[in-house]
Formats: structure tokens, C-alpha cells, sequence
């Protein structure tokens, strides 16, 4: 008995200790080498997980891994103020029906240690579809956060990259037109 014990013991450290990089799709690889260069991470030696988008996608990607592993959700995100480029530390997060009254779930996030102090703390808000506008403030909208929180996973830290400000016209606009 006590050996089972000691090897689940073992199983529950080495656990504990792995790391994952989850990331929405193949073509947000380049924010990696941002978060090297602008944030001062070293994420060497993390394994990647590309997810796919959305939650379905999210829910087949991450329900076998361990809920003690550490997660860091690195993507893309729009925002009604931050301007493009800005990183985010995700705080905490809510899943956004804009046309319900009822209180939204809230779930929160381990702040991540960045050497970039002008780095901002905000809530990101998940959505099934696209964002084109909000009057929701100081806040950043992806479509996987909070279905990967909803999972329970414990040690969960998020960087978001303001890509676009929920403005198509003033993202084309900044990129001349280049995806």
C-alpha cells in the first residue's frame, strides 16, 4: 500500500511541475518571441498546446491534462482603449453574453512575474463570436479564457496582446490593410 501511495506521490510532484504554453492556433507563434523579448519570460523547455478556437475546441484540447499542471494562455485579444500592442495580465475572467442581466460567473487568475513593469493588469471577457464594439472599458475580449478556467485549473496565468481595438476600420487603418 504504501508504495502505491509513494509512486502516486511521485505522479502528484512531477505533475505539479510541468508547464504548458496554450495558445489558440499555430499563428500566434510569434508572440512567444514578444514575451522573450518585451516581457523578459524565459519559456524554455514549456510545452505548447494549440487549442483551436473556441470552447469545444478548448474542452478536447486541455480535459485530460492534470489541474495541478501550471498553465499560461499567451493570444491575441481586442480592447475598446488599450492601444494596440499593449500586454495584459489577466486578472481574472468572465464569459460576456452582452444581452443577459444575470451576473456572469467570475474566475481568477495567478498573476504572472514579467520583468516589464509598465505591463497592464486588466479582466478579459470571452466570447463565443468576434467583438466589434463594447462599452466595457480597461478590459481586453478573447474566445477561450474562461473556458479554459471553467476546466479548474489551479495555477492558470494569461498574457493577452492587444491586437485590435473593436474597430475593423481603425485596425486596417493601423496595418494598411495587412493581415
Amino acid at each position: 500500500m504504501s508504495e502505491i501511495c509513494s509512486t502516486f506521490a511521485v505522479a502528484k510532484v512531477l505533475s505539479m511541475e510541468k508547464k504548458y504554453i496554450i495558445m489558440a492556433e499555430e499563428g500566434e507563434r510569434p508572440l512567444l518571441d514578444k514575451v522573450r523579448e518585451e516581457l523578459g519570460l524565459d519559456l524554455s523547455g514549456i510545452e505548447i498546446i494549440f487549442t483551436g478556437v473556441g470552447a469545444i475546441n478548448i474542452i478536447r484540447s486541455l480535459q485530460h491534462l492534470d489541474r495541478e499542471a501550471e498553465l499560461i494562455n499567451v493570444g491575441y485579444a481586442g480592447s475598446a482603449n488599450f492601444d494596440l500592442g499593449t500586454w495584459v495580465n489577466v486578472s481574472e475572467v468572465r464569459l460576456n453574453h452582452p444581452n443577459v442581466t444575470y451576473p456572469e460567473p467570475t474566475l481568477e487568475l495567478s498573476e504572472i512575474s514579467c520583468q516589464k513593469s509598465a505591463i497592464k493588469r486588466a479582466v478579459c471577457y470571452s466570447n463565443c463570436d468576434f467583438v466589434l464594439a463594447s462599452d466595457y472599458k480597461d478590459c481586453v475580449f478573447d474566445m477561450e479564457l474562461a473556458f479554459i478556467a471553467a476546466l479548474g485549473f489551479k495555477n492558470l496565468h494569461s498574457l493577452k496582446y492587444v491586437s485590435d481595438n473593436l474597430s475593423l476600420h481603425a485596425y486596417h487603418e493601423h496595418t494598411h490593410g495587412v493581415e
